[in-house]
């Protein structure tokens, strides 16, 4: 989501909450563009980070230091001899602006009050952290942005402060019900849209939300709406407004499975039962929770890139091989046929003329009449000799290539349980694993290193959750996992869960006497088809059975098990309410 403008209220409402009154106690500069302010405020001390970054522009309370160079940087230098203990008098937003405002007050050299402004624009790759004195001049800024940078407004020393208007937009705090009518209603494009361009700080999201909770949808032309319909639009947005005017938030990121897809500062409405939301306490730990887990996604899947690879282009290599194999099975159906042509030369053959080039004879299996095409140039018996040769040819290609495709299927599946581990894969600990099936099965070449001076990872686990009734569920997220979880971790009568026919995990229910409630079942069965290759279909076939009828083939690939008889069930790949334990 972007860091909009309704975001940014809550924040500097819980900004002033905790530092108003206070006074500044620390300033580094950890990063170019990153300043770390420690202020102690009516709630006690806090550090407050502001980064400027093009990318990932943020402001928010944060528990953790960050190493800061031996060397202040100029800007930091600045800002400890001027605000280095002053007194944080107001944080405010002008308008509905991604902007916060610090109105400081400090003593200058002469030992008078002098009031100071550190205003943090939240604003993409034109963010900046800029410092002003009380009359609105610039004194310097993170980022210095010269006439040639942008010919909008330039951010150096000397310069007046504004914020730049480019757009026409209205504050949505103070927009009238005609003013809305005008610029959102009558405006040549969807309704969603309309809001989002012709209001400040309201984001595409957000705009959509108020869409929704209107019963209006988002994707229709704004100028289709009748004046009732915007009437009741224009209220139900400024509900929204009124709860942001009170303070009225609630923190939350809304969750599919375990990744974040979303956060807000009201609870959402849009989202369907496939999603789960997660409230938190402030606007603060919403944010580092959900850059933190979004960045080891993002990681975990760029670590991974490479593995993936590596089982996309074997799993292509094969699927191309099991074709050209059917196809070659295909070929030789038509054995049968050269047998039989042999069978009745060899019947009633003997009376053809030398040179006959064909013969009419009773098929004595079907009791039709068949023509049999002959060589000229060879003998009965050599023609039935060529037919039975063809016919011995063709079997031997049959069994081969039957053998070949139960050989590349197995390699198929055995790649795609690979992709679905890649898939579910948390840390690096899980790829480890993952890329150690790979070089076991040769398809990454095994390099040879000095163990001692490796750094040892932590082992990884199998996924661990707890039915509502009390029952652990533990999930393979590998095929080593799956191997393990059920065959030297489950005893006898745990029960086993796994997707039908497709790459998934082994998902093991704890129990001693192999009884289960019908709602464990159920969910044990949702956790097996969310973590399985038919996580996106709306159902997905489960078969269950215990543990001891599970068994697995000599020589088999790891995460493959065989069993013949089996209880189904249809799941749905929904988890969003069940409990998963963090170890």
């Amino acid at each position: 989501m972007a860091f909009d403008g309704i975001t940014v209220s809550a924040l500097v409402a819980e900004i002033d909450d905790n530092l108003k009154g206070g006074r500044i106690n620390k300033i580094a500069q950890p990063e170019n563009d990153e300043l770390l302010i420690t202020g102690k405020g009516a709630n006690g001390q806090k550090r407050l980070l502001l980064s400027a970054s093009a990318s990932l522009p943020l402001i928010y309370f944060t528990d953790k230091n960050r190493i800061s160079p031996l060397t202040a940087p100029n800007f930091c230098m600045l800002l400890r001899k001027h605000i280095g203990s002053a007194r944080i008098l107001d944080v405010k937003q002008p308008g509905m602006e991604r902007v916060v405002e610090f109105e400081l007050e400090h003593l200058n050299e002469l030992g008078d009050p002098c009031r100071k402004r550190l205003i943090m624009e939240l604003m993409g790759k034109h963010s900046n952290i800029i410092f002003c004195d009380e009359k609105g001049m610039i004194l310097d800024s993170i980022k210095h942005v010269s006439s040639h940078m942008s010919s909008v407004r330039e951010v150096l020393p000397g310069r007046e402060y504004f914020i730049p208007n480019t757009r026409d937009k209205e504050n949505p705090l103070t927009v009238s019900e005609e003013e809305f009518t005008q610029h959102i209603c009558k405006k040549p494009v969807n309704i969603s849209r309309a809001l989002y361009t012709s209001l400040t700080g309201m984001s595409p999201v957000m705009a959509e939300e108020i869409c929704y909770r209107a019963s209006i949808d988002g994707s229709d032309a704004a100028q289709s709406l009748d004046e009732a319909a915007c009437t009741h639009l224009y209220h139900t947005f400024l509900r929204l407004m009124e709860q942001i005017r009170n303070r009225e938030f609630t923190p939350n990121i809304v969750y599919r499975g375990e990744e974040p897809v979303e956060y807000g500062v009201f609870p959402y409405q849009q989202f369907g039962s496939e999603y789960r939301s997660e409230i938190f306490d402030s606007v603060s730990v919403m944010l580092e929770t959900y850059y933190a887990t979004k960045s080891l996604l993002t990681r975990i899947h760029q670590k991974s890139s490479d593995l993936r690879r590596v089982v996309q282009t074997a799993l292509e290599r094969n699927r191309k091989k099991y074709n050209i194999q059917k196809k070659q099975l295909n070929d030789t159906a038509k054995k049968d046929k050269f047998k039989v042509y042999g069978e009745l030369i060899n019947t009633y053959g003997y009376g053809l003329e030398e040179g006959c080039r064909s013969f009419k004879a009773l098929n004595y299996y079907t009791n039709e009449e068949i023509t049999i095409p002959l060589d000229p140039t060879l003998t009965p018996a050599q023609n039935s000799k060529k037919y039975f040769d063809k016919y011995g040819k063709l079997k031997r290609t049959e069994e081969a290539v039957t053998e070949q495709i139960t050989d590349t299927k197995s390699e198929i599946s055995h790649l795609e349980s690979i992709s679905n581990a890649l898939d579910i894969a948390r840390s690096e600990s899980d790829l480890s694993q993952i890329k150690e099936e790979l070089t076991a099965y040769g398809y990454i070449k095994r390099h040879y290193t000095n163990k001692k001076s490796q750094k040892a990872q932590p082992k990884s686990k199998p996924l661990h959750y707890i039915s509502s009734d009390g029952f652990d569920i533990y999930v393979g997220k590998n095929n080593f996992q799956n191997d393990e979880l059920t065959f030297k971790f489950a005893t006898g009568n745990d029960w086993w869960f796994h997707a039908k026919k497709m790459a998934g995990s082994h998902v093991i229910v704890r129990t001693k006497d192999g009884e289960l409630p019908d709602r464990t079942f159920e969910e044990a069965g949702r956790l097996a088809a969310w973590y399985s290759k038919g996580h996106s279909a709306p159902k997905v076939e489960i078969d269950y059975i215990q543990k001891k009828h599970v068994k697995k083939p000599a020589g088999a690939k790891p995460g493959f098990v065989v069993y013949y008889t089996n209880y189904s069930l249809m799941a749905s790949p929904d988890i969003s309410d069940l409990k998963e334990v963090t170890e």
